[in-house]
């Protein structure tokens, strides 16, 4: 086919605002490394999780999903880092309860508004919160432990000021008037060593974190804020059996990107969730056996993750009146 002056001129014209044109008009998403930026020291649930649906989700995209941490503030540097990220899918964040629906009852001078800011990709799971401690400690049940406090102080580490199981612990002082100090640590992993070498008495964090250690014997769990035991440990009572009645608790874990991201982007990752850890994946099963329990397809979706958190949002801003944390 022969090409007239006019129509050369005419491509020709046009090749300046080709190169404007953004990557996505030349190349598949995603056609680089995404970013999954966890907002809490590694080892701890967040960081588990995050790998492991990182990994899933690179499979499904054909791309490398890299982590990384970058912790403090109750998941909040994280959080902000993301929520000021170009909104091209990325960057992105292994979000919880902490950094979504926590810190604005916590810290009164975000850098990010959680709502406005960042929008919901997929929730992905959630874990259920116990109280471990250290051998030295020889209480074994709940009720135990709450009577040894109104004879001395227990100290309990968590994973930060503004974290999960520190509302989780402030909820359950305020509902059993147990004599506990909180020791705030910057992550769920880096506490254990601690836990184990009895240089605090014990911990509110994520039964993912605490089995291991439970079932090697290096610390014990005395209770776990489910409405009934876990098939992975049968042997451990739950806070409602040990008296304090209907307390249950648990960390969530999903993917988060910046506001503005495309929805077809948004739609993509979505779908690499949802077949990443869909029931009987590799994927799956890991989390599972950590003792996560699975996000039901309906949580497993940007429409469906949005409507959890805000259920969440309005559930921690009542935790907080009721532990009478006023934003600082």
């Amino acid at each position: 086919m022969s090409v007239t002056r006019r129509t050369f001129v005419t491509v020709l014209g046009a090749a300046p605002f080709a190169t404007m044109l953004p990557r996505a008009a030349f190349a598949a998403y995603p056609d680089r490394p995404v970013h999954l930026i966890v907002p809490f020291a590694a080892g701890g649930n967040a960081d588990t999780v995050g790998r492991i649906v990182g990994d899933a989700m690179g499979k499904i995209l054909g791309q490398t999903f890299v982590v990384e941490n970058r912790g403090g503030a109750g998941g909040g540097i994280g959080a902000e880092y993301v929520s000021h990220a170009t909104p091209d899918g990325y960057t992105l964040l292994v979000g919880s309860n902490g950094p979504l629906t926590v810190n604005p009852f916590v810290h009164a001078n975000l850098g990010y508004d959680p709502q406005k800011d960042l929008t919901a990709v997929a929730l992905t799971s959630y874990v259920p919160h116990v109280i471990i401690l250290a051998n030295k400690v020889e209480t074994k049940s709940i009720s135990d432990l709450i009577a040894l406090s109104k004879h001395r102080p227990v100290t309990i580490a968590t994973s930060g000021i503004g974290s999960a199981t520190h509302m989780t612990l402030e909820r359950f002082k305020h509902a059993t008037g147990a004599n506990i100090t909180h020791v705030p640590y910057r992550g769920g992993g880096s506490l254990m060593p601690d836990v184990i070498g009895g240089n605090v008495d014990g911990a509110m964090t994520e039964f993912s974190t605490a089995l291991s250690l439970h079932k090697s014997g290096k610390a014990h769990i005395v209770a776990i804020a489910v409405a009934k035991r876990s098939n992975l440990a049968p042997d451990i009572g739950t806070f409602d059996e040990g008296g304090v009645k209907g307390f249950t608790a648990q960390s969530f874990i999903g993917i988060v990107a910046p506001s503005k991201t495309p929805a077809e982007i948004i739609a993509q990752l979505e779908k690499a969730v949802q077949n990443g850890m869909a029931e009987g994946t590799p994927a799956a099963e890991r989390l599972v056996g950590l003792g996560s329990e699975l996000a039901t397809p309906e949580q497993m979706s940007a429409k469906g993750f949005a409507a959890f958190i805000h259920e969440d949002y309005e559930a921690m801003r009542e935790a907080a009146k009721l532990a009478g944390i006023v934003p600082s």
